[in-house]
């Protein structure tokens, strides 16, 4: 019954937005065609910085590259890579790129916690200390969002958050009191000169449930996680003005929030809503079990590495091996450091993470209309939100202005996501061909 009443709710809610809008969902129109392509293979395109004359800075994260690409794409130099072959080391972390003032770029570097200055002609000619150590991480772009730099020159990003591991008298024997995970998160804004901090907007993210036991007998632990593979979430991303854009997931608008802080509410924006039966979020579960399976695989063999490494340290500290099992927070993300009872290769054999999924009813009744981390700006003002919706394999791109207007709807071709944009509607994608990835240019029509 109160499933029925949450989706009746909805629905009406949806169709109230559809009514009382002002806007018109404008039709998809394709991308223009692709003006240049790389001759140099990457490993990935995850981040492109354009210059003057049609020059950008690329960020080859899989491959560890900063490489600067003329105007043809077919030279290139090196800006700072894995080997050493360059003065200029990638380190052993990844980093990420941030457009500074004029034609110069920043390196998020986390492993030294400082940002390398790229200058127009792509030499790194001096470097800065991260402004907030512990936020370093932040910095790096990806699904958190892409820092920038405001009219005031205030460092924009998303607040890292920190968890720390607590336990409660309360708990029953073998049970541990995981910290409380935040639903929601902050945008700020940072004086490079001061370091002071101050909250541009709020908004909403995907609640994380985890839960942790141990066997006293046996000494293992279980870390549960639960899962929705489609939360309802809001996104932000930063205008070229150094407007910070709110995009709120369940009604579908976007808040404006100016360098000053005036705060404009935006009207919610027209959406081809899909809704979900019980047999199609039954599928999204499946496949993300896959994934999500894939990837906890990966992170076990990474465990496992790192555990044999540790196991021999705490022997060589104290002459005990397997004697340290230390749970902690680092940057936000939770590991645990442990040694091993005598698992493969020092393996932790007493660590296991079941993975859990919420039940059908708590799963939306639509298809939310973005995923977190789906919002760009681009160079001439307006706001990318990589939307849900697919064309023939294609995903579509809303495109609202300054406004928090929908004014363009385009469908970005199979194969490509787009890692940056140039002025006069310039967009640069990464497309995997084969086995490697190359950059291409095109233009919205």
């Amino acid at each position: 019954m109160k499933h029925m009443v949450r989706s009746c709710i909805v629905a009406l809610t949806l169709i109230a937005s559809a009514a009382g809008g002002q806007q018109v969902l404008p039709p998809v129109r394709p991308l223009g065609p692709v003006l240049s392509t790389s001759a140099e293979p990457l490993a990935s395109v995850t981040q492109v910085r354009a210059l003057p004359g049609g020059r950008v800075i690329v960020h080859d994260l899989t491959g560890r590259r900063v490489l600067l690409f003329d105007s043809t794409f077919k030279s290139f130099i090196v800006v700072a890579d894995s080997t050493s072959a360059t003065g200029n080391a990638y380190g052993s972390t990844l980093g990420g790129l941030v457009t500074f003032r004029g034609d110069s770029t920043l390196f998020v570097d986390p492993q030294s916690i400082s940002m390398l200055v790229i200058d127009g002609n792509g030499k790194i000619v001096r470097t800065m200390a991260a402004p907030l150590p512990n936020e370093v991480m932040a910095l790096i772009g990806g699904p958190n969002g892409t820092p920038g730099f405001d009219m005031q020159g205030r460092l924009v990003y998303r607040a890292q958050q920190r968890f720390a591991m607590s336990s409660s008298r309360g708990a029953a024997p073998g049970q541990f009191q995981l910290p409380t995970f935040p639903e929601s998160s902050f945008v700020v804004r940072v004086d490079l000169k001061t370091r002071k901090v101050d909250t541009a907007a709020t908004f909403r993210i995907p609640k994380i449930q985890m839960n942790m036991t141990r066997d006293e007998n046996t000494g293992n632990i279980q870390v549960t996680s639960t899962v929705n593979p489609m939360p309802w979430t809001d996104d932000w991303a930063m205008l070229s003005d150094g407007t910070v854009a709110i995009v709120r997931g369940q009604d579908y608008r976007v808040d404006l929030v100016s360098p000053d802080g005036k705060v404009t509410a935006g009207q919610k924006l027209p959406f081809d809503w899909q809704r979900l039966t019980d047999e199609d979020k039954t599928a999204i579960i499946d496949s993300t079990r896959i994934v999500l399976e894939k990837q906890r695989a990966t992170m076990m063999k990474q465990m496992a590495g790192s555990s044999g490494a540790d196991s021999k340290a705490a022997s060589a500290d104290t002459g005990k091996a397997g004697t340290r099992q230390r749970p902690q927070a680092e940057g936000g993300a939770m590991t645990f450091s442990m040694g091993g009872r005598g698992g493969a290769g020092g393996a932790p054999s007493g660590f296991s993470m079941p993975l859990n999924f919420v039940s059908l009813n708590e799963m939306p009744d639509y298809r939310p209309a973005f995923r977190q981390g789906a919002s760009r700006g681009d160079a001439d003002g307006n706001l990318w939100i990589r939307t849900s919706k697919m064309v023939n394999g294609g995903t579509v791109y809303d495109v609202v202005n300054n406004k928090g207007e929908l004014k363009d709807r385009v469908l970005i071709p199979p194969g490509r996501v787009i890692a940056g944009w140039g002025p006069g509607g310039v967009v640069y994608m990464g497309v995997v061909d084969g086995a490697i990835t190359r950059l291409e240019r095109a233009r919205v029509k």
